[in-house]
């Protein structure tokens, strides 16, 4: 036999090799926000041989679109960057933008900001926790089926995410992409009685985060029996939960001040991901609620460590399908941590408080906080004229990208030889357990050429 005949039978028997193997492909994956793919490669008996965790989504250019503005605008510009945690970005660049012009705000703006991110907390939480998630558990399609099916556990749903709907209104102006919060100060304020009104509507809203937690509890033995031991990484903090500051923690290394956060993030790029992925000790982290409880869980109010005992949550948990139950146990801690933080307010008297006048210098600054997805950075380089020459934002889901694959390779000999569905449906909820904002975590290119690569090569930076 020739060459040319060897080479034509390999790539018959090669293409036939292929007719037997099966492809799994979740394009647009639902009941995320953005686009997200799962690619799984099968053999003919269902053996997973490669599955994949894709992000498509358009970069963004948030990054290269806050050069050369003026200070006054950054917060109202990157707050867009996301519409679910709108005030998390905001409230970063602030911090940056004040930690680069030396700028210290009072106690009574510190505690107004804890409740703008306690009220996106509960708002984002609870969007996650009974419209994406609770169909799995159900094995529904969507939430609609609910309404005939739990329709009081519905209702009561729909009514603690209207409450933090108007936690944020009352608080920021508005329910999203705030106003009120400025670098300095806040620009106007909530009247005494529309915090007395939300102090009461809070304390009876306990009684709803209860019934929620009573279903999940119900459902507990739904969620998939699956560990991997990896790294969290979330702020901490000796005398709080660490939400609005803190230093930046690991299970597995030493915290380090906000300002070495390029230390603990180290991203890099894969082919497979518009969105730059990031690793520290291991090859992949993870952050947000259960990363948070892991490394804060002595710092959790009584009734949010009360509901984590009955949940049997406990650091370190490893299941990243319980990131959910940890989202509902911290919505118990924000809700009494912001009725704790409101009857502060309100005994001691809420003052009209004048903004703290802001002298633009070059400067550098870092901004570190918990958003509902996990730790959120925001880094600007100032000149003299307080405007921006430099910007990087680290987005919680671009942190957990790397993770959610290395649990897809874990997860990958488990579901071997299980029907396609049962393989589809369980690293479909596992990526929406992460409660991924893909859009957001997307960066902007630049374009460049590589004699090596195609006339035009596309760069995440």
């Amino acid at each position: 036999m020739n060459k040319k005949q060897l080479k034509k039978n390999m790539v018959i028997d090669s293409k036939q090799q292929e007719s037997k193997n099966k492809k799994i492909e979740v394009h647009h994956l639902t009941r995320v926000e953005g686009h997200g793919d799962i690619v799984v490669y099968l053999d003919k008996n269902n053996q997973i041989q490669r599955c994949e965790w894709r992000v498509v989504e358009a970069p963004r250019f948030f990054e290269a679109m806050v050069v050369g503005r003026p200070y006054t605008d950054i917060h109202h510009i990157v707050s867009r960057i996301c519409g679910i945690c709108s005030i998390g970005h905001q409230l970063a660049s602030i911090q940056a933008t004040e930690e680069a012009f030396h700028c210290q705000v009072s106690e009574q703006t510190i505690i107004l900001r804890k409740l703008a991110l306690h009220a996106e907390n509960l708002q984002s939480h609870l969007l996650h926790i009974g419209y994406l998630v609770l169909p799995d558990l159900l094995e529904v399609g969507s939430v609609f089926p609910l309404a005939k099916t739990h329709k009081q556990e519905l209702l009561n749903i729909i009514s603690c995410r209207k409450l933090s709907n108007k936690f944020s209104q009352v608080i920021c102006g508005r329910t999203t992409h705030p106003q009120r919060l400025v670098p300095g100060g806040m620009e106007s304020f909530p009247t005494v009685s529309e915090l007395k009104e939300l102090l009461k509507e809070l304390k009876h809203s306990l009684a709803w985060l209860n019934n929620l937690g009573n279903l999940f509890l119900s459902l507990k033995e739904k969620y998939p029996k699956f560990e991997r031991e990896t790294e969290y990484i979330a702020l901490v903090s000796n005398g709080e939960y660490a939400l609005y500051h803190g230093e930046v923690g690991s299970s597995l290394d030493e915290r380090k001040p906000n300002f070495f956060y390029t230390q603990m993030t180290n991203e890099y790029c894969v082919p497979q991901s518009t969105a730059k992925w990031t690793k520290n000790v291991k090859d992949a982290y993870m952050v947000g609620a259960l990363a948070r409880l892991n490394l804060n869980y002595e710092l959790l109010t009584p009734g949010a460590k009360n509901l984590a005992r009955r949940f049997g949550l406990s650091p370190l948990c490893h299941n990243p399908f319980f990131i959910t139950l940890a989202q509902i146990v911290e919505c118990v801690h924000s809700t009494e941590e912001s009725i704790a933080l409101l009857d502060v307010l309100l005994t001691r008297g809420l003052k009209d408080e004048k903004i703290v006048p802001i002298k633009p210098c070059a400067g550098k600054g870092v901004g570190a906080l918990e958003a509902p997805r996990g730790i959120l950075f925001h880094y600007y380089e100032y000149n003299e004229e307080g405007r921006i020459v430099k910007a990087d934002c680290i987005i919680p889901t671009n942190q957990n990208h790397g993770n959610i694959q290395k649990d897809f390779e874990a997860l990958a000999p488990i579901l071997s030889g299980k029907s396609e569905r049962e393989i589809e449906f369980t690293l479909s909820m596992l990526v929406r357990a992460y409660d991924p904002c893909i859009s957001c975590s997307t960066h902007y290119i630049e374009l460049g050429q590589n004699k090596n690569l195609s006339p035009v090569q596309f760069v995440y930076v």
